[in-house]
C-alpha cells in the first residue's frame, strides 16, 4: 500500500448522485483473484461501448482523467454492495482520494483498508468542488483538511474527520496485516507477560 500524507493535484468531477459499487466496477469483473489491471474496468458500463471501446466525450476517457489523483463524486458515493473491488478499481485507475458529501460506510471502510482515502465534506463545500472540475486542490491527511483556492482568490481550509487507526495506517502505507506484523514483538511480549 502506498502511504498518503498530503496530496496536491487536479480534481475530476463525477457529479452523479448515488454512484454505487456496481457502477464503479460491474459484477462481471469480480471473478479476478487479484487486483492487477482492475482499474481498466473502472466505470466500464459508463465509459466503454458494447465492443469495449472508449465512448467519445466521456470525462473518464479524457487524458486528464488519468492525471487526476482526486475524484469528486456526487452525494452518497459508494453505496450498494460491499465489494472490495470498487476501491481497488479506483486506485488501479489512478485515484488516491475520493471526496463526496456522503460516502457509504462499507465503501469507506474498504477504501481505508486498501489505501484509498475517502473524504466527506459539508454539502456546501462539496457543491463548491463540483464546480471546480480540473482545478488543483490539496488534501492533507496530516492536518485532516482540504485546501481549496476558489475563483475569487480566497483560500479555504475545510476540515474532515477520519478514524484515527485508519489515518495512522494510511499515512504509513500499512494495511491491517502489515500493522500487526510491525507490532509482532509487542504482541509476543504482551502474551509472555499475561
Amino acid at each position: 500500500m502506498q502511504a498518503i500524507t498530503k496530496l496536491t493535484g487536479p480534481i475530476l468531477v463525477l457529479e452523479q448522485e448515488n454512484i454505487d459499487t456496481d457502477q464503479i466496477i460491474p459484477a462481471r469483473f469480480l471473478t479476478a483473484t487479484d487486483f492487477d489491471g482492475i482499474g481498466e474496468h473502472l466505470f466500464a458500463d459508463w465509459r466503454l461501448d458494447a465492443n469495449g471501446e472508449p465512448k467519445p466525450g466521456h470525462v473518464l476517457n479524457e487524458p486528464r482523467a488519468r492525471r487526476s489523483p482526486i475524484l469528486v463524486g456526487g452525494h452518497n458515493f459508494g453505496c450498494g454492495s460491499s465489494r472490495e473491488h470498487a476501491p481497488h478499481a479506483l486506485l488501479g485507475f489512478g485515484f488516491r482520494v475520493v471526496i463526496s458529501s456522503q460516502i457509504a460506510d462499507i465503501f469507506r471502510s474498504n477504501s481505508q483498508n486498501v489505501g484509498l482515502l475517502p473524504v466527506v465534506l459539508e454539502a456546501d463545500q462539496h457543491a463548491t468542488l463540483v464546480q471546480m472540475d480540473g482545478e488543483e486542490i490539496t488534501v492533507d491527511l496530516e492536518e485532516c483538511n482540504v485546501v481549496v483556492k476558489t475563483s475569487d482568490g480566497v483560500e479555504h481550509c475545510w476540515p474532515f474527520s477520519i478514524d484515527p487507526f485508519a489515518r495512522h495506517c494510511l499515512m504509513r502505507g500499512l494495511d491491517r496485516f502489515e500493522f500487526l506484523n510491525q507490532a509482532e514483538d509487542a504482541i509476543v511480549a504482551f502474551e509472555e507477560n499475561r
